[in-house]
């Protein structure tokens, strides 16, 4: 496997295909770069350098105890990059991996960085507080870390419903995608899935949004159950200077997978325009 080794020497793991201009993909919780494959082999066909990382404790990335927080997985991203001596940059990132990339940009700058992408992205901020209104009541995410740690298989088989918009009128169930979702979440290790609970739900991400002085296109459905449009991609839109907002009718928060098509067409015309 192909494996760089973090600042604290944890191994993360990576894909790196291609040649040209590099994207490189940060995926969502509790997912690992498998779930960026459709948008890496379209973009790689189309002659970028596509490179992608299981975030640590996710994937077949080294299962730590501690570091499973956003201010490491920055470091984690910014580890990789340095070491394959990326420039040029796109970064695409979505749900967690959305919060990722915002954080590598407010932590390490934009120096590598020349465009970036938030998909269904979690920033500014999930949680609901008094200069949050419209975020998520804390009591969803204490939820959600109560159901992963007493039956984390049947929760993830669970959230895939939602995440992928199959509980919505006329959805058609894909068992090959939920099965998937079900893998990549089990690959993963129980204590660094729960400590990320935390961070997608509580980091405050909105001075990152601020630096990120780069073209950014914002990608969300307007039916995402999961990270709710109204606190997180429109306002991640507004806080970001020139950010172009792109709102996807009907679509749930798996959209890179249930939108392929129309997630790599509208990648490659940002990247190439």
């Amino acid at each position: 496997m192909a494996l760089i080794a973090a600042e604290d020497g944890t191994e993360i793991f990576f894909k790196d295909w291609g040649d040209g201009q590099p994207v490189v993909f940060s995926h969502g919780w509790p997912l690992s770069a498998d779930a960026w494959d459709a948008q890496m082999v379209f973009l790689g066909e189309h002659g970028y350098r596509v490179v992608a990382h299981d975030r640590r404790s996710h994937g077949r990335s080294e299962q730590t105890w501690d570091g499973n927080d956003m201010d490491t997985y920055a470091d984690d991203l910014a580890a990789l990059i340095d070491e394959l001596d990326l420039d040029e940059i796109v970064l695409v990132g979505h749900s967690t991996g959305g919060g990722e990339i915002a954080h590598y940009m407010g932590r390490h700058g934009t120096d590598r960085v020349a465009k970036a992408v938030l998909v269904s992205a979690v920033p500014p901020l999930m949680v609901k507080t008094e200069a949050n209104p419209g975020g998520l009541p804390l009591e969803v995410f204490e939820d959600l870390r109560k159901k992963t740690f007493d039956n984390r298989s049947q929760f993830y088989k669970d959230l895939a419903i939602p995440f992928f918009g199959y509980n919505r009128p006329g959805a058609k169930l894909s068992q090959g995608i939920c099965d998937a979702f079900w893998l990549q979440g089990m690959l993963g290790g129980l204590k660094g899935q729960l400590d990320c609970i935390h961070e997608f739900s509580q980091v405050d991400f909105t001075e990152d949004l601020k630096k990120i002085d780069v073209p950014t296109l914002v990608i969300h459905g307007d039916d995402d159950q999961i990270v709710p449009i109204g606190a997180a991609g429109m306002m991640s839109a507004k806080i970001v200077e020139g950010a172009t907002l792109k709102v996807y009718p009907g679509a749930p928060h798996g959209l890179p997978i249930t939108l392929q098509d129309k997630l790599n067409a509208d990648l490659l015309e940002f990247i190439k325009n």
